[in-house]
């Protein structure tokens, strides 16, 4: 076969079969719909997860950004936020790895399931923690404070009478009676406290979680020595003015505390109602009664405010400014929630000079010690005050007993 033969039989097999070149080019353009298809799948997929990502580093930065008034934790470059780096190393390595982290940590921060972290991703968290509001009103008030540095506090208290005669002007001198001196020691008491707080608590938190501590700590101190100031037995406590010995203010004598008998078992009675808190105020030395204050619950002064005179006038006025004390019959009226309620044979009511008649003896400071290794993860707040309190003179206090007698 001579050549020219050859190439017309080579063109005859291509025209009756497929041309190599039209096959690659047609497998070409193929692939590239496809990858154009792929491609175009792969960009939407990116979009949406990066539109969620967003919104997640947006939600994020809301939540770590410093409460207001605070100073910012750093001062350096911001690091980059998490699902750019993850969809970084995808674009470069092809890894999901790191995709597949963000948008399980994603689906841990759902509000919509409380147990997977909705009470924890607020839209919005107050700055401060508010709490409920106690009555810390205290003898502390009224009372003799000072501040020592010893483990006790004594009192020298002269309660007997110098004794005084006529003398005439050439008779001899006659020999009197010498004053005795008492001693009533205050031995001081520690009052403790140990709350915690975990680590992470105290340094993610948006409000300053020491503070409101150590503010927790120092109100229940306050309510605590109240409460003892009043009615404390004295066993490693102050001793409350009512643990005393009692006993009516006929057979008053030193060491016990006197009082007057309001006529009613339970209750005032029923004619004049007003006689009892009459004979209270009365039944103090006129000495004592320049600095004298009624001490009662909010209950007890509830029912005294209703009272009137003879003449119709209330005996309870409120006081004229912010600051004042209400007064009952003109003497200042502390509401101190630890007296006890209206009761059979109770001591509801205590009117003296607390001043003279009481003494709180206290070291000066509030010790808080921080202990972050005693109870790791937790940290320790130690906190301790020493205090002491008793009665200093029998005679500046007087009690209202609700009974016959």
């Amino acid at each position: 076969m001579t050549d020219r033969q050859a190439t017309a039989a080579a063109g005859d097999g291509l025209a009756a079969g497929t041309h190599p070149v039209v096959e690659v080019k047609t497998a070409l353009t193929g692939f590239l719909t496809e990858f154009a298809a792929q491609h175009a799948e792969l960009r939407t997929r990116l979009q949406q997860q990066e539109e969620r990502l967003t919104m997640l580093d947006r939600k994020h930065a809301r939540l770590s950004a410093p409460a207001a008034g605070r100073p910012a934790l750093s001062t350096g470059s911001e690091p980059e936020p998490l699902h750019r780096k993850a969809l970084g190393a995808y674009l470069r390595t092809g890894s999901e790895a790191e995709l597949r982290d963000v948008a399980l940590e994603q689906k841990g921060l759902r509000t919509s399931v409380n147990a997977e972290g909705g009470y924890l991703v607020d839209p919005e968290t107050a700055a401060a923690i508010q709490g409920v509001l106690h009555s810390t009103a205290s003898i502390r008030a009224i009372a003799n404070v000072v501040n020592v540095e010893a483990t006790s506090f004594d009192v020298l208290v002269d309660h007997s009478e110098l004794g005084t005669g006529w003398a005439t002007e050439a008779g001899p001198a006659t020999e009197t009676a010498t004053p005795l001196i008492d001693r009533i020691s205050i031995p001081l008491h520690e009052l403790s406290a140990m709350p915690k707080a975990s680590q992470r608590l105290l340094d993610d938190a948006a409000f300053d979680v020491e503070g409101w501590l150590a503010a927790r700590i120092a109100d229940r101190f306050a309510r605590a020595e109240a409460a003892a100031f009043v009615a404390g037995d004295g066993v490693d406590k102050p001793k409350g003015f009512l643990h005393h010995t009692k006993v009516a203010q006929g057979s008053w004598e030193w060491g016990k505390l006197g009082y007057i008998a309001s006529g009613a078992a339970g209750g005032f009675p029923a004619g004049n109602t007003a006689d009892p808190i009459i004979n209270l105020v009365y039944a103090l030395d006129a000495p004592y009664r320049a600095g004298a204050v009624f001490v009662m619950n909010s209950k007890t002064a509830g029912t005294v405010r209703k009272m009137k005179d003879g003449d119709g006038r209330f005996l309870w006025s409120d006081g004229l400014a912010a600051a004042e004390p209400a007064r009952l019959m003109g003497y200042p009226v502390l509401v101190a929630e630890d007296m006890p309620d209206i009761g059979a044979n109770s001591f509801s009511i205590a009117f003296g000079d607390f001043r003279a008649g009481y003494t709180i003896a206290e070291r000066p400071d509030l010790r808080v010690l921080r202990d972050p290794f005693s109870a790791k993860p937790h940290v320790l707040f130690y906190a301790t005050k020493r205090v002491g309190g008793d009665v200093s003179d029998f005679k500046a206090i007087k009690l209202l007993r609700f009974a016959t007698s």
